[in-house]
C-alpha cells in the first residue's frame, strides 16, 4: 500500500518557482515566439502553470514518452508513445518535464528533438533528482533539486494515482 508522505513543496512555495522559471524564460525568449513541448503526462500541469507565467507569445505541442511503467524505479527502456503534431525545425523549442530522474528518458528526447533542426532546444524542469543522474543532461531552466525518494503530485504520478494534488510530497511505502 501507498501512501503521502512528507510535503516537499506546497502549492505557494511551487507557484513562486513556476512565476520565477517564467520570468526567466520570458525574458531570454522576448521576441523569439518559442514553442513548447510539454512531455506527458506529468509535465501537463506544470507546463499549463509555466505557460501562464511567460509573457511573449508561445505555442505548444505535447510528447510521451516512458520508462516507468507500473514501478517506481526508472528502467532503461524508453520509448516514444506520442511524437510531436508539429515540425519544429527552425523553431526556439523548450522541453518540459516536471522531474528529471536518471536524465535517460530526457536525454533520448532531446536527442530525438535535436535531430529535427529546432533553432535552438533548452531543458526546463521543475525537480531535478542529481542523485540518480546516469546521463548528463544540461538543464537551462531548473526549480529545485530533489533528495533521493520517490514523489508525487502536481502531475506526478504513482500507477496514475496522485497527480491531481496540489504539492509534490514524497512517497511513503509499507515494508
Amino acid at each position: 500500500m501507498h501512501e503521502i508522505g512528507k510535503i516537499l513543496f506546497d502549492e505557494a512555495t511551487i507557484a513562486d518557482m513556476v512565476q520565477e522559471l517564467g520570468g526567466r524564460i520570458s525574458r531570454d525568449y522576448a521576441g523569439k515566439d518559442p514553442m513548447v513541448v510539454s512531455i506527458l503526462k506529468g509535465a501537463v500541469i506544470f507546463t499549463t502553470d509555466l505557460m501562464r507565467r511567460i509573457s511573449c507569445p508561445l505555442t505548444v505541442e505535447f510528447i510521451q514518452a516512458s520508462s516507468y511503467g507500473m514501478s517506481t524505479k526508472p528502467s532503461r527502456n524508453v520509448i516514444i508513445k506520442k511524437d510531436l503534431e508539429s515540425d519544429i525545425a527552425g523553431k526556439h523549442v523548450l522541453l518540459v518535464d516536471t522531474i528529471i530522474d536518471t536524465g535517460e528518458t530526457f536525454d533520448c528526447l532531446m536527442k530525438t528533438l535535436s535531430g529535427r533542426k529546432p533553432a535552438s532546444l533548452n531543458a526546463v524542469v521543475l525537480l531535478d533528482k542529481v542523485c540518480h543522474r546516469l546521463v548528463d543532461v544540461p538543464i537551462t531552466y531548473r526549480g529545485f533539486e530533489i533528495p533521493d525518494a520517490f514523489v508525487v503530485g502536481y502531475g506526478l504520478d504513482y500507477n496514475e494515482q496522485f497527480r491531481n494534488l496540489p504539492y509534490i510530497a514524497m512517497l511513503k511505502t509499507e515494508s
